[in-house]
């Protein structure tokens, strides 16, 4: 098998970029909702789920299309962002990032929802009890106690992100060594004869990637939950 080409490179190292900076901006982010979602009895917190988990069942295009309106040049923020401090997300890898932190953001609050109701809200009474504050009692008891599950949560963010395409190429369209990421490069490939090689290689890397990943976030998760029953 022929060694991959710097061209192949190109779109692999962009493609980790973009996933590594959109799960960094989106975890704190999908934490707090998480933990709104999972410790806060709030007016409107069904539409603030629903919201959240928009993306899952949204057509990526659709996705896409409303980061455009919203962050496009002439949308509400990104005219802001543009105006005021000379920043562009639009056809830009930034741009990338954003799409696939807003696509992976559902699947990162549920597992970090899920962490977050894993931790015995009797450890954080205790803890008040004994004089400890809301915030101390927060970043000594529930924090560490759900590390596992916002590990989880980013790493299966981080395999969301890889496999962005729709959001992506409707956002920042499907520019070579600015916004063609592996999808997007597998896409383009299979629309020119002879690069049959080329996209089966770029194909595997995709789901030799997004697989690690996944096995990476369950075997974290299995932690937490062993974890958990050890405690009870």
């Amino acid at each position: 098998m022929e060694p991959l080409s710097s061209g192949e490179w190109q779109v692999i190292a962009l493609s980790l970029r973009v996933s590594l900076v959109a799960v960094l901006f989106t975890v704190p982010l999908a934490y707090g909702l998480a933990y709104l979602l999972a410790r806060r009895r709030f007016p409107g917190r069904m539409m603030l789920d629903a919201a959240v988990h928009l993306p899952l069942v949204l057509p990526p295009v659709v996705t896409g299309y409303i980061l455009l309106l919203l962050f496009g040049r002439s949308g509400p923020i990104g005219g802001f962002l543009e105006d005021s401090f000379g920043v562009s997300l639009i056809f830009q890898w930034t741009g990338a990032a954003l799409a696939a932190g807003i696509m992976a953001l559902p699947l990162m609050v549920r597992a970090m929802r899920l962490s977050i109701d894993a931790v015995d809200r009797r450890l954080v009474g205790a803890a008040r009890t004994l004089g400890a504050s809301k915030w101390r009692a927060f970043f000594t008891i529930t924090l560490p106690l759900s590390l596992p599950g916002i590990i989880a949560g980013a790493v299966l963010g981080f395999a969301r992100s890889i496999g962005e395409f729709g959001a992506t190429i409707t956002f920042v369209s499907n520019i070579p060594g600015e916004t063609r990421t592996l999808p997007l490069a597998i896409y383009t490939g299979l629309q020119v004869p002879g690069t049959d090689l080329q996209v089966a290689r770029l194909a595997v890397i995709a789901v030799i990637i997004s697989l690690a990943a996944l096995v990476v976030s369950e075997w974290l998760i299995s932690l937490q939950q062993k974890g958990h029953d050890h405690v009870l």
